[in-house]
């Protein structure tokens, strides 16, 4: 089997039969929503038995069959986009103009566009279900109505309804962009799926009736303004015309029906709510929770175990499935868990728990580089920041620290560090992500030691060749980057930045047309800061950088929460000691992973406290996953040290982690 072949097995065997499922209940619910829908929109006080009678007889007959079979097609395309469009990590606009671009997507123009088609279908089916003033589009006209009885007059009442329906699904699709209602949250407590159905539908009920209200009011006032111009162009395309007997409905004496009024409004919540039901069941199928063998007895099924799932290049909503299955076979299942403590048979290795460990430390890695990077970003507002002497001051406490870091066990998957990033983006200047740590060497504020760093490579019969030519370089090596590289890992010192070659003079003198394109650059962005409106799209939104930084971080917890309720286990259920090998390099990542969550707090907005989540059918927890992320951290680390306690003064470790580590113990932090 291919590669392409086992990576997609999950979407075709499992993903597609849930939407389908999902799809399936959102049919069969829609005749008891039909019918309700006849019963409110028929609604008569004074006349009830005439009331019942007439939604009874509605119900069986041809036109209300034909319009359940087009509600049917329009539910099928709905479920088909959401299986498109769904998404298991949320894109958030870090500002005006990114929203802007993603509301002008292509893609997102084909999506509004098919929203529109479908209200306008769900419209006239419940302009055919209402009847009465509503039912056609056109009839003859009468010589009352201004015209000759050969003619056909426009009936305004239907086509404010049909324009009302292509507005609502207008509408329902940028909304889906700002609140991202394709988004798919994965439930902390796990239920089963009536329950989550039944706890959800009063939500869904009460935010359709509140967005159709929305969407009501943004029409009328849209149609009051410009209402004539698909009215005209309708009567001149259909050959209709207009009915001057009764007044346009363009204007304050025509809106003000609340007849009218009413039936937008049921019309715009019937339509809201079918599209709402959908994407509830599709978020309930998918998000269910999947059991992955941990190993398999047949090689062809060995790429649908949990340790090839977690290491291989797989969907993300096949990824996250995979970490919570783990999350939950740490803390439920202890005949899953030997599986994980198993060695391989022959051989003896611990296969199955490497694998787990090393992608678990993979993602806490990646988590704390981009922590890293992030904040030496905005501390240096996006400039090299200089060495100063202070740092000098602390690396000379730091300095034992620093030499017992080689000896520390590393995380199989190590941080991609910025000394790395910057020996590789020597040849590509452009790269976005040599910025934070390229020094500006010309500023009278960058300190000798660095200047000493760009200096002429040392000669090869030179005694200081490929050495550390002063203690305090070597001092402040750990600190200026604050993570380890790949040499460290291996046992050695990390190469000196001496031994590879700089630029000649010549070489970094910039060019005449550089200097040119560099001084009309800088003129543009002058010119741009001075525009109040460029810069309101341009500004950074509050709190959307930090939101947007932990976006993915649900996949973080999960694997906090199975490193540490694994290590937990191994106290006890562990004959073999796998998971004591690793236990110094799980401890590190997450002690590393705190100082570098500690370090955004401490940055504006990052500390906001998290906004209530606002009652709609878009799931707002991705605002607040940076707290829950906090949370988890410190949680998983008390849960290890208070298993292990006072064996943990044997792990081998470095004096700062085990510093910080003692206050777990004494729970002071």
């Amino acid at each position: 089997m291919s590669n392409a072949e086992q990576s997609c097995w999950f979407v075709r065997k499992v993903i597609c039969w849930r939407a389908a499922a999902s799809i399936a209940w959102a049919v069969l619910l829609l005749p008891p929503t039909t019918a309700v829908f006849v019963i409110l929109s028929r609604f008569s006080l004074l006349h009830p038995i005439q009331w019942i009678s007439e939604c009874m007889s509605l119900l069986m007959s041809a036109s209300a069959i034909f319009s359940f079979i087009l509600l049917c097609g329009v539910v099928l395309i709905v479920g088909f986009l959401n299986l498109e469009y769904y998404t298991v990590i949320p894109s958030i606009a870090c500002s005006k103009i990114a929203l802007l671009g993603q509301l002008l997507h292509p893609r997102q123009c084909v999506h509004s566009l098919v929203h529109c088609a479908m209200g306008v279908i769900v419209a006239w089916c419940c302009a055919i279900t209402i009847g009465g003033r509503y039912h056609t589009l056109g009839y003859p006209c009468t010589q009352d109505d201004g015209g000759s009885s050969a003619q056909m007059c426009l009936n305004e009442y239907h086509l404010i309804l049909l324009l009302a329906g292509a507005f609502g699904g207008y509408s329902h699709s940028l909304s889906g962009v700002i609140h991202n209602m394709n988004y798919v949250p994965f439930h902390t407590v796990q239920q089963h799926k009536y329950l989550r159905f039944k706890g959800s539908l009063p939500l869904v009920v009460r935010c359709s009736a509140t967005q159709a209200l929305y969407s009501v009011r943004n029409f009328l006032v849209v149609y009051f303004f410009v209402g004539y111009v698909p009215r005209a162009w309708i009567c001149k395309t259909l050959s209709l015309q207009p009915n001057s007997a009764l007044h346009p409905l363009d204007t304050v004496a025509g809106l003000l029906d609340f007849s009218l009024l009413y039936h937008l409004w049921i019309s715009g919540t019937f339509l809201l709510f079918t599209w709402y039901i959908t994407l509830l069941l599709f978020r309930i199928f998918v998000t269910e929770v999947y059991s992955f063998p941990v190993q398999s007895s047949f090689t062809e099924d060995a790429h649908q175990c949990l340790p090839k799932v977690l290491t291989g290049s797989q969907p993300m909503i096949l990824k996250f499935l995979a970490l919570q299955d783990l999350a939950l076979l740490s803390q439920h299942s202890p005949s899953r868990r030997l599986e994980v403590f198993s060695l391989s048979q022959p051989g003896g290795h611990p296969h199955n728990w490497n694998a787990i460990s090393d992608a678990c430390l993979s993602l806490l890695a990646d988590l704390t580089q981009r922590l890293i990077v992030h904040h030496d970003t905005v501390a240096t507002n996006g400039r090299g920041k200089p060495l100063s002497v202070g740092s000098d001051k602390k690396s000379t406490s730091s300095e034992s620290s620093g030499t017992e870091d080689v000896m520390t066990p590393r995380p199989a998957v190590l941080l991609k560090t910025p000394c790395s990033v910057f020996r590789r983006s020597m040849g590509n200047q452009q790269s976005p992500l040599t910025v934070p740590f390229t020094p500006d060497l010309d500023s009278p504020f960058s300190s000798p030691a660095l200047r000493r760093l760009s200096a002429a490579p040392i000669e090869q019969c030179s005694p200081w060749y490929g050495a550390v030519q002063s203690p305090h370089i070597m001092r402040r090596g750990p600190k200026l980057w604050s993570t380890s590289t790949d040499s460290q890992a291996n046992g050695s010192l990390p190469p000196s930045p001496a031994s590879y070659p700089s630029p000649s003079p010549a070489a970094s003198k910039p060019s005449v047309l550089a200097q040119f394109l560099h001084n009309r650059k800088e003129q543009v962005k002058n010119f741009l800061a001075k525009r109040v409106l460029i810069m309101y799209l341009l500004n950074k939104l509050p709190e959307a950088s930090s939101q947007a930084l932990f976006a993915d971080s649900q996949a973080h917890i999960w694997a906090l929460e199975g490193l540490s309720y694994l290590v937990e286990a191994s106290f006890s259920e562990d004959q073999f000691g796998v998971v004591q090998t690793t236990l110094p390099s799980i401890l590190s990542s997450m002690l590393l992973l705190q100082e570098a969550v500690d370090r955004h707090f401490k940055l504006p907005h990052a500390s906001s406290k998290p906004t209530r989540p606002s009652s709609s059918v878009g799931d707002s927890t991705y605002k607040t996953l940076r707290f829950a992320l906090r949370a988890a951290l410190k949680t998983s680390v008390y849960r290890i040290t208070t298993t292990f306690r006072e064996h943990l003064n044997a792990v081998n470790m470095s004096a700062e982690h085990r510093k910080r580590l003692q206050q777990f113990l004494e729970y002071k932090e």
